[in-house]
């Protein structure tokens, strides 16, 4: 079992004749994701890499069937377009690769997956992987390996260290989200929390933050009124950051008071989450969970 997506998820990329997609064609089929068809509007009956390309999401499903997940890699201006489409035709699940992309228009595929029953990881995200099982995203699937700790992260780069780390280590994942780093995300981490809560294969999670925004402090809320029932390890990133600079990503802000590192270490801390100063710290902390762990 796998959260949002598994070996059987039938999925299909927006955007695949693009430069950048065509370039992760070869690794999702190598590493064994069900990429049945993609969709790049006139280009129907093109292939890439020997799947067969659509003009539209809506020409997919007539010729392949039933579709699982769609990974949006496309134009910011085209974004908006392309995720409501993939949400029209019933698609559940939405990773979208592509940053830049305006808030006004993450807000309303945002709304539009609400009400659709859908699920939207991203933008501004390396995607989601289920290690051993399937991915769909732009991660090198060498440095992830099957186990039992659930990733749920608003850094790419730190997610692709910590798993290579915790693989090295002899420590597999059970899924990783990369939730994104803008400021609105199509996912929170409750949604992924609450994921991991109900996935028997998740044993321990690790949550990485970084500065800015609000979302670790809202998740932190959450967890007390929940009761969550697994162990959480949170790493923080950016608490050297100065106030008032943008580290990396849209969403890594300091405002005054607001948004730094500190206040969300108090605030996880304060709901029962163990607090890493660093990821070399989070490893040991992990094991050590799930040596404890009893079914």
């Amino acid at each position: 079992m796998a959260i949002l997506l598994n070996a059987d998820s039938r999925v299909i990329i927006q955007g695949i004749t693009g430069r950048q997609a065509r370039a992760h064609v070869p690794h999702h089929l190598d590493y064994g994701t069900k990429l049945v068809g993609g969709v790049t509007p006139g280009k129907g009956g093109e292939k890439v890499d020997g799947v067969p390309v659509f003009d539209t999401v809506r020409a997919a499903l007539d010729e392949l069937g039933p579709l699982d997940a769609s990974m949006v890699l496309v134009p910011p201006a085209a974004v908006l377009d392309s995720a409501l489409e993939a949400l029209d035709e019933g698609i559940k699940l939405l990773v979208v690769i592509t940053e830049y992309i305006p808030l006004h228009d993450t807000m309303k595929i945002r709304e539009a997956a609400k009400a659709a029953g859908a699920v939207v990881v991203g933008p501004n995200t390396i995607g989601m992987i289920s290690p051993g099982k399937s991915k769909l995203g732009v991660m090198p699937g060498f440095l992830y390996s099957a186990g039992h700790v659930g990733i749920v992260s608003r850094s790419g780069t730190l997610t692709h260290e910590s798993s290579s780390c915790l693989t090295l280590r002899g420590v597999g994942q059970s899924s990783c989200v990369g939730i994104g780093g803008d400021p609105v995300p199509g996912s929170s981490f409750e949604d992924i929390l609450e994921a991991f809560r109900h996935d028997p294969e998740t044993w321990a999670v690790l949550m990485i933050g970084e500065i800015g925004g609000a979302a670790e402090e809202r998740a932190a809320r959450w967890l007390k009124e929940t009761g969550y029932n697994k162990p959480i390890v949170a790493f923080i990133a950016g608490a050297s950051s100065p106030p008032g600079k943008k580290m990396g990503h849209a969403g890594a802000i300091i405002s005054g008071e607001s948004g730094t590192a500190q206040s969300k270490q108090a605030a996880l801390s304060a709901a029962g989450v163990q607090i890493a100063a660093s990821l070399e710290e989070a490893y040991p902390m992990l094991e050590k969970m799930l040596e404890q762990h009893t079914d």
